[in-house]
Formats: structure tokens, C-alpha cells, sequence
């Protein structure tokens, strides 16, 4: 006599699996952020976190890093493992931003804006 059916462990599985990661199933996240002459880099060292799992997102002048966790990757159930938001000062070039994961950590590279480096607007004619 069954009392728990193979479909319910499935079912179920990818459940355990995330309170485990929740409950502490992973390493704990480095990260520090190095100025160079030609900018800063922000660095994220997770040794157990695939890189798919990272996310940079800039809205206005706040940059946040934040990784997930996916049973499977369209899964719609997703647990935070690392949320980080940094204020940009105004001496950076927010439109240059890239990441870049290797070696088991993810780099953000955010180059210095340049003294009085200006911009030209495009004017858009409707006629």
C-alpha cells in the first residue's frame, strides 16, 4: 500500500528544493566595490550561483544587482538569494554601464563621466 504517490513527490520536489536554498542551501555573497582610474567595479562572488541567475537593473540613478533562484527557468516561482541596491553618484557615466560574469563572479563596470562632457539633443521635427 502507497500512502504517498510518486506524482505528489514531483509535484513537490521543486518546493523542498527552494525552502532548502531559502533555509540557507547556498553560499553567502561577496561583495565589494573597487575604484580605478577609469571608473568603479562592482563585484558579486557567488561560487554556487549560475551566471543566468544574475540580474543588473539601473532605474534613474539606483543600480541593483539581485540574484534568483528558478527550480526550472520558466518556473514562475523564484526566491531571491541576493538583492543589493547602490546609489550612483553623479560623477559616474550611467550610460556606459556593462557586467560581465566569469570566474565565478559578476562584474559591473561603471566608467567615470567625463568633466563637462556634454551631450547634443536630437530635435524631433513633426510636420
Amino acid at each position: 500500500m502507497k500512502l504517498i504517490s510518486s506524482k505528489f513527490i514531483h509535484s513537490i520536489a521543486p518546493q523542498l528544493d527552494l525552502l532548502n536554498t531559502i533555509g540557507g542551501g547556498v553560499a553567502q555573497p561577496q561583495l565589494r566595490v573597487d575604484q580605478h582610474p577609469n571608473g568603479v567595479i562592482v563585484r558579486v562572488a557567488m561560487p554556487t550561483v549560475l551566471a543566468d541567475s544574475f540580474r543588473v537593473v539601473l532605474k534613474q540613478n539606483q543600480l541593483t544587482v539581485f540574484s534568483e533562484y528558478r527550480h526550472q527557468p520558466d518556473d514562475p516561482l523564484a526566491a531571491p538569494l541576493f538583492v543589493q541596491t547602490l546609489a550612483l553618484p553623479a560623477n559616474l557615466d550611467a550610460t556606459r554601464i556593462d557586467a560581465i560574469h566569469e570566474n565565478q563572479e559578476l562584474r559591473v563596470r561603471i566608467p567615470f563621466a567625463k568633466p563637462g562632457q556634454q551631450r547634443e539633443i536630437d530635435i524631433k521635427h513633426h510636420d
